[in-house]
């Protein structure tokens, strides 16, 4: 039976060598790498399940509640998104630009503390659960748009040739799987902010104070808000939107990584050194 560290050193293992399978399968052309890519990733995905299950049982609650368990849950929501549009669209491509994303998340998780601590009263509510599970698999799906938004931009660059044709979705079709991969992303962002105003409003007394991470969230949903209404009014597709949606993942790992490392707020989770936030 693996542990949860043994789980999650395998799941990073797989990964690893899912992204190298990936890489050698798009510069060198070795279609078998592709294969072998995919399913690196869903053993790795398998894997770090099993480590998430295994902090939830030994925590007697789900793993959202600190740098750790969020970054190695936003991974996860990232494998779990990837995998699907790889079922459904079929192009092992998609690999080689978004497991270097689930990489850079579960590398970050890896540097932060594991250490269980209880939870604080103003995270014991159910809301919390609803709000985080929501923001990981809306953060998935901006990882995943991103990711399909930079294949975009680098196949506008590239020569047509018998391996783009066959193996890389034209531009068209990348441009429809990056809008309906921010769609998704975009619903449940929103759901995001209501139940995390619903949560402030039970925790704190007051539906919305500008805390750091509100206010970014509120700009990246701006942001997200008006690449879908200039595409939906203005028919804007193409580079500028691909663009937009690199930059609106920009403003998604600011919020999460910049805003609770460097900004002090009531999502800091450097609630070590600020508990006067959450008492």
């Amino acid at each position: 039976m693996f542990g949860e560290n043994q789980s999650f050193i395998i799941a990073l293992i797989l990964y690893s060598l899912s992204t190298i399978a990936y890489f050698i399968f798009f510069i060198f052309i070795k279609e078998k790498l592709g294969n072998y890519g995919s399913i690196l990733v869903k053993l790795g995905l398998a894997f770090h399940t099993v480590s998430l299950a295994t902090r939830t049982v030994q925590a007697s609650r789900l793993p959202i509640s600190n740098q750790y368990e969020f970054a190695t849950s936003f991974a996860w929501g990232i494998s779990l998104f990837y995998l699907l549009f790889e079922k459904k669209y079929r192009y092992k491509i998609l690999g080689a630009f978004a497991t270097p994303i689930i990489l850079i998340l579960i590398y970050y998780a890896a540097m932060q503390s594991k250490d269980i601590r209880p939870l604080m009263p103003a995270l014991q509510s159910n809301w919390i659960v609803i709000h985080v599970l929501t923001a990981i698999f809306s953060y998935g799906a901006f990882a995943v748009a991103c990711a399909i938004s930079i294949m975009y931009v680098l196949r506008d660059h590239l020569k047509e040739d018998t391996f783009t044709r066959k193996h890389m979705p034209s531009l068209d079709l990348l441009d429809a799987m990056s809008y309906r991969s921010i769609a998704v992303g975009f619903i449940t962002l929103t759901l995001v902010i209501v139940t995390g105003a619903i949560w402030a409003e039970k925790a704190w007394g007051r539906y919305w104070q500008w805390d750091p991470k509100e206010t970014w969230s509120f700009i990246t949903w701006v942001i997200y808000s008006i690449y879908l209404h200039v595409r939906l009014t203005k028919d804007w597709k193409g580079k500028k939107a691909a663009w937009f949606s690199i930059i609106g993942f920009a403003s998604i790992l600011f919020t999460y990584i910049g805003v609770n490392t460097i900004l002090v707020g009531y999502h800091s989770y450097s609630f070590m050194l600020f508990p006067f936030y959450f008492n």
